[in-house]
């Protein structure tokens, strides 16, 4: 029994059944976000929106059922779990904020769709190599906010008054949102020079380290499909070993049968 449940939930049809169902839930907590459609159809989505958490758990359950213990050995299967949990909370009282979090059963698509789980799984195995670039953009953000501050300080209070304000300028910079009207050509008109500072500020902040992060990105997507062309590639040697292995046992027993019928 337990055989044919675990079948079912990893056959191709059930999964593609579970990503329409996650598509309906999406679009119908998208229209509770109505106040016109919800005063004519309220019941009908909210009832929608329970019958489908109810699917929901009930697969949950099943997994459970037939994983058992491996079930939590799956990064996937914890992040299904968490999704799940979060939208049983109680949605009322000083709870009522977590009905916002229901939304984040759409992301249970992850799990659902392999592409996008390579994906993530690439964002992920990507993170130590963006540490170390956070770590060396956060030393430019101190350095820059401190030269910054001693520079600015005394004629744009505002923008570079004390160090806080430099970074939050400077990160403003680095998105270049409104940076030469807002912030830069102010500066000019008292510190003429002041385009030798944010000039090689902006284009390591805002170019280099935004490639560096894609690059690494990339990087890992690349090692990642690598490991699937691996994978099918190992899965295929694997099977035609055995078809292998079937035909010799075959000719064995063929070459058996000729024996026993030569025999007088």
């Amino acid at each position: 029994m337990l055989a044919k449940l675990q079948k079912t939930l990893e056959s191709r049809p059930f999964e593609w059944v579970i990503t329409v169902l996650i598509l309906v839930n999406a679009v119908v907590l998208g229209l509770e976000t109505s106040p016109a459609i919800m005063a004519s159809w309220g019941p009908i989505l909210i009832g929608l929106d329970q019958a489908l958490l109810a699917i929901f758990v009930a697969e949950l359950g099943v997994k459970l059922v037939v994983y058992r213990q491996k079930f939590f050995q799956s990064g996937w299967n914890l992040f299904d779990f968490t999704i799940i949990a979060i939208a049983l909370v109680p949605a009322s009282g000083p709870l009522s904020v977590l009905r916002a979090l229901r939304v984040l059963r759409v992301l249970r698509l992850i799990t659902i769709i392999p592409s996008l789980k390579r994906v993530v799984g690439a964002m992920l195995s990507a993170l130590p190599g963006m540490g170390s670039i956070i770590v060396l953009l956060v030393l430019v953000f101190y350095v820059s906010g401190v030269m910054a501050t001693k520079l600015f300080a005394a004629t744009e209070p505002e923008a570079f008054g004390d160090l806080g304000r430099s970074l939050y300028t400077l990160f403003q910079l680095m998105t270049l949102d409104g940076w030469s009207g807002e912030i830069v050509k102010p500066v000019l008109e008292n510190h003429p020079y002041a385009m030798l500072f944010f000039l090689p500020f902006i284009l390591f902040s805002a170019f280099v380290v935004l490639n560096l992060f894609i690059g690494v990105v990339v990087g890992a997507m690349q090692d990642e499909a690598q490991d699937v062309v691996a994978t099918a590639a190992l899965t295929a040697q694997a099977r035609e070993e055995a078809l292998l292995n079937e035909m010799r046992a075959l000719r064995g027993e063929v070459e058996a049968l000729r024996d026993v019928m030569k025999r007088p």
